[in-house]
């Protein structure tokens, strides 16, 4: 990896926001905000899941995972991005730079992975109530989750060997919040259409293949429940399905528009705003989503709080 000097780039350095230098305090405390709720929140939420008799279910098994998943994906970024804030550019050398993108890789592609999961597990629900508790079975539950687990592990080898067998070459700036791949693909020099095709099967083989199970899922779902002849009984249906569906319209969105899009003339300003949206704004949106409109999640929040209240008093 020769720069124009011919040297060898043996580190990055993260500039983002950096032509604000007033918005750095705020920008921190911002950011700040943003990882800390989503890192109570998920924790809370992996918790209540733990403690309350009834939540121990398939559904809140998955969510259990997508929360645990969604703190580790946000861990993996923002300390970083706030370190960035505070010192107006951090040097990340060229292997914490791939550690960065691998693990934001891998947690990124198990939430893909446990979404399109649990809109399966809705499907079974909703679709095939009488057989759900044979085919949701614990073992069934723990072997799909090794094998999201397992195939985002896959993804993310397969995506960090092919982004850091890239070319660098020029300013090894990156005016961007952490080592993505559009801003590294900004600075490649020389024949990349082999890491291309590969990154390109990639969004081939797993967004999309995620959210066509998702969609499929869903008009079976909908079909059911229009089938549903009391309006109670078609809203209480629906309302099990809305927070997952909120959650996959927000992170796939993003994502979709960060990586199956035409990346040529695009600017880093809107691909930063749109990478704070599915790398920090989401994860910390999931806890809300899921507990706001959860009956069962909000009677296990207050009766945990009022546990504490009275294990509290003298």
């Amino acid at each position: 990896m020769a720069g124009r000097n011919g040297t060898v780039v043996t580190e990055f350095f993260l500039t983002a926001f950096s032509e604000h230098p007033e918005w750095g305090l705020p920008l921190f405390l911002v950011f700040l905000s943003f990882y800390l709720l989503p890192l109570l929140g998920n924790a809370g939420m992996v918790l209540l899941i733990r403690v309350d008799g009834r939540l121990h279910t398939p559904m809140y098994f998955f969510l259990g995972h997508l929360s645990f998943v969604d703190t580790c994906y946000s861990s993996a970024v923002v300390p970083q991005l706030l370190a960035v804030q505070l010192e107006r550019g951090v040097a990340l050398s060229y292997t914490r730079c791939a550690a960065q993108f691998f693990l934001f890789t891998f947690f990124g592609s198990i939430d893909c992975y446990l979404l399109a999961l649990m809109a399966y597990d809705r499907y079974v629900a909703v679709c095939r109530p009488l057989l759900y508790v044979t085919i949701m079975t614990e073992k069934a539950r723990w072997g799909l989750v090794a094998g999201a687990y397992g195939a985002g592990l896959s993804s993310a080898f397969v995506r960090t060997v092919t982004a850091f067998t890239l070319s660098f070459c020029g300013d090894n700036e990156i005016d961007f919040i952490f080592c993505d791949l559009p801003p590294l693909l900004k600075l490649t020099c020389g024949d990349s259409y082999t890491q291309e095709v590969v990154i390109i099967v990639f969004a081939i083989f797993v967004m999309p293949v995620c959210v066509l199970v998702i969609l499929v899922s869903y008009l079976f779902i909908i079909r059911a429940i229009l089938r549903i002849r009391s309006a109670g009984g078609r809203a209480k249906t629906f309302s099990t399905c809305a927070s997952h569906f909120t959650a996959v319209s927000l992170f796939f969105g993003t994502l979709i528009f960060m990586y199956l899009r035409d990346n040529s003339g695009q600017s880093l300003e809107e691909d930063r705003v749109v990478s704070v949206l599915y790398m920090v704004v989401t994860p910390m949106l999931n806890p809300f989503i899921y507990s706001l409109r959860n009956k069962e999640v909000k009677e296990a929040l207050m009766k945990a709080l009022h546990r504490s209240k009275s294990s509290g008093r003298p």
